[in-house]
């Protein structure tokens, strides 16, 4: 099994054509998105006129796209951006998405028409970390005076975040990623990983093979990276965890995983997400509504991400900068790390458990529902390192 490890993507950086209004579409979700995309401010910055429609992000489609003919559109990973949402638009000239992960982007096509793109690469790495991070201690508090074996399948900007955390706790890491040379981190195979962890997290994007149908694709695939064969080799005693991309396990080898070896598993993404069964549900021992990366810091460095990338395109100097939206900030890592109570406490990781598992009407969450709980979301801070 091998797959591709989370990059940047950044197209070329061609410059946006000067025209008389700038009208940008934005996922209203976006984080401090008044903030950054300031009508005024960007107007002052370009001298043109600028009109930034607010819209949610299921809801930035075809017909809004040619009706409203944007310079700019923003998102995040619930607009997917292809062919059938741009085929009818010829004003397109950069595409920014404040999130790490890109597959909901065809990027080949964007390319093709020589439309801009940015993603936020590296902005949730601490947030998402930190996460695992707490799920493992608060299903396995003693492992801060026993050291564990942690399996961390990707190496890119969360999964080598997440080493070293392990690290500064005393773990041991097995890392797998096939993409980056060996090193201290990228230390085992694939194999290894599955059959010698504690716990296994995975921090992969998702990708398919490369085919006719999927000329984007991967020589690395990722869909359904974990099934029933990875399954058979994983040890029954092993915790898995995945906060990255729903797809990259296959769901219902899951449900029958854990109905065999009674497995403790914990899901932040899944298969058929936004839409989540009470039969999967119920055999998780922590299951959140795809909030890993869900922190004050982690949402402003995405933001403040493509806004920066937006202003080198529109040729201007940035005037947002997210230090000066931040509240101060007094959970420091050493100090947490030496006293893991405070840890537990300052993130209730089964909260959010408890507030997704309430969602459940006539057997499964809704797509509605699980989409409010991540817009209504409190975001927590991530601990100083």
């Amino acid at each position: 099994m091998t797959m591709l490890n989370e990059t940047a993507a950044h197209t070329g950086q061609n410059k946006i054509d000067t025209v008389k209004n700038l009208t940008i579409v934005a996922d209203s979700n976006i984080a401090s998105l008044d903030d950054f995309f300031n009508a005024s401010m960007l107007g002052q910055l370009t001298g043109q006129s600028v009109d930034i429609i607010k819209v949610a992000g299921r809801e930035i489609n075809a017909t809004l796209i040619a009706d409203k003919q944007p310079d700019v559109l923003l998102i995040r990973s619930v607009t997917q951006v292809s062919e059938p949402l741009l085929a009818d638009n010829d004003s397109v000239q950069f595409v920014g998405s404040a999130t790490i992960g890109t597959d909901h982007v065809d990027q080949g096509y964007l390319a093709q028409r020589q439309i801009s793109f940015a993603n936020a690469a590296g902005c949730s790495k601490h947030s998402v970390a930190q996460y695992v991070l707490t799920a493992i201690l608060t299903l396995r508090p003693t492992h801060w005076q026993q050291p564990l074996t942690l399996g961390i399948i990707g190496l890119g900007n969360i999964g080598s975040t997440l080493a070293q955390y392990a690290i500064e706790l005393g773990w041991h890491v097995l890392g797998y990623d096939p993409l980056l040379p060996a090193s201290s981190l990228n230390n085992a195979s694939f194999e290894q990983v599955i059959r010698q962890s504690d716990v296994v997290s995975l921090h992969v994007p998702l990708t398919d093979i490369k085919s006719v149908s999927h000329p984007n694709g991967s020589d690395y695939p990722t869909r359904h990276l974990l099934d029933k064969t990875v399954f058979d080799m994983l040890p029954a005693e092993t915790l898995l965890i995945n906060s990255a991309r729903g797809p990259v396990i296959h769901a219902s080898d899951l449900e029958a995983d854990i109905e065999r070896t009674q497995r403790q598993v914990v899901l932040d993404v899944f298969e058929h997400e936004p839409q989540i069964t009470e039969s999967l549900l119920s055999k998780l021992a922590i299951a959140t509504p795809h909030i890993a990366g869900y922190t004050v810091e982690g949402k402003l460095r995405g933001t403040q991400i493509i806004y920066d990338e937006l202003c080198e395109s529109l040729a201007v100097t940035p005037a947002q900068f997210m230090h000066d939206l931040l509240p101060l900030n007094m959970f420091l890592w050493p100090e947490l790390k030496a006293q893991p109570v405070k840890l537990i406490k300052f993130y209730d990781i089964m909260q959010d458990d408890r507030d997704l598992r309430a969602k459940v009407i006539d057997g499964q969450v809704s797509g509605a529902d699980f989409d409010q709980l991540r817009r209504d979301y409190h975001l927590r801070r991530e601990w100083l390192f």
